[in-house]
C-alpha cells in the first residue's frame, strides 16, 4: 500500500523546544505546495511537550496512497482507541453491515404453562441489551402462556471464554466502563452501550445535611450499594467499586435542589448481573423459577427457543462505537469475530480474524500487534503508516461509507465535538481519537482547500503532560488549509493555528472525553 514518499520530516527538536532544520528545509519555508505543508507541520512538531516524547505523523492521498509527508512513520507506538479503527473494518469485512447479535430463551415446549426441566439464557455477546429488553423476553415467555420454570435458570455464555479482562489492562482502569469485563452474556446500564456495568444515580435529600438518594440501572440485587453521601451545598462525589467485590461506595455531597449526578461502573462477572436481571424479569412478568441459578453451562441440543431477541445490526453499532469511543462493545466485537471465525471467542482467535479482515485491503500486520479490541492495552502497537494504509485502503470496501459516516466529526459530535472549532478542520475532519495517560492518538480523513480528500495519523506516547490534543488539532487544520499556493506561514495563518490552545492541566485529558461522567465533549 505504501507509495513513494514525497516529503520526509527534517525537524529535529531541542531540549528547549528549538528548532533544527536541514538547509534545504530553510529555502522551502517559502515554498509553496506539499513543501509548504510539510515545514507547517514540522513547525508545528517543535512544541516542547514533544521534548524526548514519541510521535509518528504520516499524510496520505486518500485516493492513491501517495505519502505527502512522514515523520517516524514506521515506528511503532501505543495507538489507544485507533485500535478501534482496525476492529470495526474487520467486523464489517468479516460479519457484514447485516450482522445483528441473538440472545435467546431456550428449554422444553411449555406443557399447561409448565417448562419440565432448566431453562437457558444464551448470550451470543451482544454488548448493547437492556435491562428493558430481558423485561421483553420474559414478556415473550408469559404471552407464550408460561407461568412455571419446574428447573434452574441457566446462564449460557460459552460463546466467548471466561478470559474477561484483556492483556495489560490496568489493575485502576478496572471498574470503569472502558475496561469492563467482556462476556457473551451481559447487559449494558443504559442506551449509551456501557456493558457489563452498572449506573448509579445519585440525588440529594430534601434538605441539606439529608442522605443523598441512589437509585440504580439495571436493577439489580447483584450489586451492593454503600451510601454515606449526603445533600450538600456543592457537588462533589466519589463513587468506586471494590477491587475484588461487587461493593460500590458513594460518598460526598450532592447539591440541594438539583438533578444531581451519575457515575458508571463496571462489574465483576457481568454474567451473573444478567442472569440476575432476567430473573427478576421473570418475576415481573409472573413466571416462577422453582430452581436456583447456574452460570456458565452450554444450551443442550434439542431445546427449543421460546423467545429471542435481535440487536441492532452491525451498520448501526460501529457509530455507537467510534464516535463515542465505546471500549466493551468493541470488546465485545472482537471476540465475536474470533467466535465467527473459530466457533470460540477469545482475544487470540478475535485478533486473527481481525488481522484476517485488514489485510485485504493492503494493511501490512507483520509491524504491529493487537491484542485487544478497543486499545485499553498497553501491548497494542501500531504505525503512523499502518493505519493511514487501512484509511486509503477502506476505500475500496464496499462497506466504506459506513464506516466513514461512523467517525467522529470535528466540531460536531462524537469525542471531537469540541475539538478544532474556528478552524478549516471543523465539520471537516473525521476521525478516531485515541486517549491514555502519555497515549494519543487522531487517525482519519480531511478535505484540503484544493478540494483534495486526504488521509492522516497522529500517535504520540511518552509525553508528560496532560494533552497533546491540541497539537494533533493544529496539525489536522494545517492540512486542512493546505493549498497548492500557499506558503508555509500562510498554511499556519490559515489554519487558525494561533487560537489552538494547549488546554488547562486536567487529569481528564488523559481520557476520552465521552468517558468523562457527565460527558465533557
Amino acid at each position: 500500500m505504501r507509495k513513494r514518499t514525497l516529503i520526509s520530516s527534517a525537524v529535529a527538536v531541542t531540549a528547549v523546544g528549538a528548532i533544527a532544520i536541514a538547509g534545504t528545509m530553510v529555502a522551502q519555508a517559502q515554498e509553496t505546495g506539499d513543501e509548504a505543508l510539510a515545514a507547517a507541520i514540522d513547525a508545528i512538531l517543535t512544541d516542547k511537550r514533544l521534548t524526548d516524547s514519541q510521535i509518528g505523523v504520516t499524510v496520505a492521498d486518500a485516493n492513491t496512497g501517495e505519502v505527502l509527508y512522514e515523520h517516524n512513520g514506521a515506528k511503532r507506538a501505543i495507538p489507544g482507541s485507533n485500535d478501534k479503527l482496525t476492529t470495526t473494518a474487520a467486523a464489517l469485512e468479516n460479519l457484514g453491515g447485516d450482522f445483528t447479535y441473538t440472545t435467546e430463551v431456550a428449554g422444553d415446549r411449555p406443557t399447561d404453562g409448565v417448562v419440565a426441566g432448566d431453562l437457558y439464557l444464551r448470550g451470543f455477546g451482544d454488548p448493547t441489551i437492556l435491562e428493558a429488553d430481558y423485561d421483553k423476553l420474559a414478556e415473550d415467555l408469559a404471552a407464550r402462556g408460561v407461568s412455571t420454570i419446574d428447573g434452574d435458570l441457566v446462564a449460557d455464555d460459552t460463546a466467548f471464554d471466561t478470559v474477561r479482562s484483556g492483556t495489560e489492562w490496568g489493575w485502576s482502569d478496572l471498574q470503569f466502563t472502558y475496561a469492563a469485563e467482556v462476556s457473551a452474556l451481559t447487559v449494558a446500564s443504559g442506551d449509551d452501550y456501557n456493558a457489563g456495568s452498572v449506573r448509579i444515580f445519585v440525588k440529594p435529600g430534601a434538605a441539606e445535611g439529608d442522605p443523598a438518594q441512589l437509585s440504580m440501572s439495571p436493577a439489580n440485587d447483584y450489586v451492593e450499594i454503600v451510601n454515606t453521601a449526603t445533600t450538600g451545598t456543592t457537588t462533589s462525589v466519589s463513587v468506586n467499586r471494590d477491587p475484588h467485590d461487587n461493593v460500590i461506595r458513594v460518598s460526598g455531597t450532592v447539591k440541594a435542589g438539583t438533578s444531581g449526578t451519575y457515575a458508571t461502573r463496571s462489574v465483576i462477572e457481568p454474567t451473573r448481573l444478567a442472569a440476575d436481571v432476567f430473573a427478576d424479569s421473570l418475576e415481573d412478568a409472573g413466571i416462577t423459577v422453582n430452581g436456583d441459578l447456574r452460570y456458565g453451562e452450554s444450551t443442550p441440543q434439542g431445546l427449543e427457543t421460546l423467545a429471542s431477541h435481535q440487536s441492532m445490526t452491525l451498520t448501526e453499532l460501529t457509530g455507537e462505537i467510534l464516535k463515542p469511543s465505546n471500549a466493551s462493545v468493541a470488546e465485545a466485537l472482537f471476540k465475536t469475530l474470533g467466535y465467527a471465525a473459530t466457533g470460540k471467542g477469545t482475544f487470540s482467535s478475535g485478533k486473527a480474524a481481525t488481522y484476517a479482515g485488514i489485510e485485504t485491503y493492503g494493511v501490512d500486520t507483520g509491524p504491529i500487534r493487537q491484542v485487544d479490541g478497543s486499545g485499553i492495552s498497553r501491548h497494542n502497537l501500531m504505525t503512523s503508516n499502518m493505519l493511514t494504509d487501512l484509511l486509503v485502503g477502506a476505500k475500496k470496501a464496499d462497506w466504506f461509507g459506513t464506516w466513514y459516516d461512523a467517525l467522529p466529526i470535528a466540531c460536531e459530535d462524537g469525542t471531537l465535538g469540541s475539538r478544532m472549532c474556528g478552524t478549516p478542520a471543523a465539520g471537516n475532519v473525521r476521525a478516531k481519537t485515541g486517549s491514555m495517560t502519555s497515549v494519543s492518538a487522531l487517525s482519519g480523513y480531511v478535505t484540503d482547500a484544493d478540494g483534495r480528500e486526504l488521509v492522516f495519523s497522529v500517535l504520540t506516547n511518552d509525553y508528560l503532560y496532560s494533552t497533546v490534543k491540541d497539537i494533533e488539532d493544529k496539525i489536522a487544520a494545517a492540512i486542512a488549509a493546505h493549498t497548492t499556493t500557499a506558503t508555509q506561514a500562510e498554511t499556519l495563518r490559515s489554519a487558525n493555528v494561533e487560537d489552538i490552545e494547549m488546554p488547562a492541566e486536567d487529569p481528564n485529558h488523559n481520557l476520552e472525553c465521552t468517558w468523562v461522567e457527565p460527558a465533557v465533549c
